[in-house]
């Protein structure tokens, strides 16, 4: 896999490029922001790897010109800013996850590879509630045939609401998949994520098909079912 690192500490990013090397990815460096969008708008990329704090472009504007340009790459932030609001902004932005520092390698790599998704080989050929249909093998998404373009987070989302359609998922239960993390009962990431959803998933079409569970979660299921 490929792997992009934004990143202005020069050791850090050797640090990171010899561990990621090490398990068999390949990786490019940018020790500024401007730099890291160029090579992110030259280059597909697998992940990339996105400081927040950078010399002449911030992270969250990184990431803000990428998605501008049609750039669905997903991202992970790895930064010191560990306040809510900045996570929240991140998410609300596109990004997929946010890994506060300091961190572990391990977690890191275990974080990159849940974002990436499951293979294939692992999901069923498709996925059917009403009318919007989800090819696992492709990532795709669709809804009375119109093709819906979702970040790397949102369908994952998606996902883990179509593996349990009819079912709640509960909203810890949601975070655990999407972040692994302990969910510390303040709602707002999940509820972020899922409005994200919806403007994509529901909003453009008559008939809702995620349905909120007050106070415990979320259900993904078809009206009349």
């Amino acid at each position: 896999m490929k792997l992009l690192i934004v990143e202005d500490d020069p050791r850090a990013t050797k640090a990171l490029e010899r561990a990621f090397n090490e398990h068999g990815f390949s990786v490019e460096l940018a020790l500024d922001g401007e730099l890291g969008l160029s090579l992110a708008k030259a280059i597909e990329f697998d992940c990339l790897v996105l400081d927040v704090m950078l010399p002449k472009m911030d992270g969250f504007t990184v990431l803000t010109e990428l998605r501008a340009a049609g750039i669905l790459t997903p991202v992970i932030f790895l930064t010191a800013r560990d306040a809510l609001p900045d996570r929240i902004r991140g998410l609300e932005l596109g990004g997929g996850d946010y890994l506060v520092k300091p961190f572990s390698f391990s977690e890191l790599l275990l974080r990159i590879h849940n974002l990436l998704g499951r293979g294939p080989e692992a999901a069923p050929r498709t996925w059917a509630i009403g009318d919007l249909t989800l090819v696992p093998a492709q990532r795709k998404v669709f809804r009375r045939g119109t093709h819906l373009v979702l970040s790397a987070q949102e369908y994952t989302l998606l996902e883990i609401l179509a593996r349990n359609k009819g079912h709640i998922v509960t909203r810890a239960r949601i975070a655990e998949e999407l972040w692994d993390m302990a969910f510390d009962g303040d709602p707002n990431l999940v509820d972020a994520a899922v409005r994200r959803l919806r403007k994509k998933v529901d909003d453009p079409f008559p008939e809702k098909l995620i349905r909120t569970q007050r106070g415990v979660g979320y259900v993904l299921e078809a009206p009349n079912a």
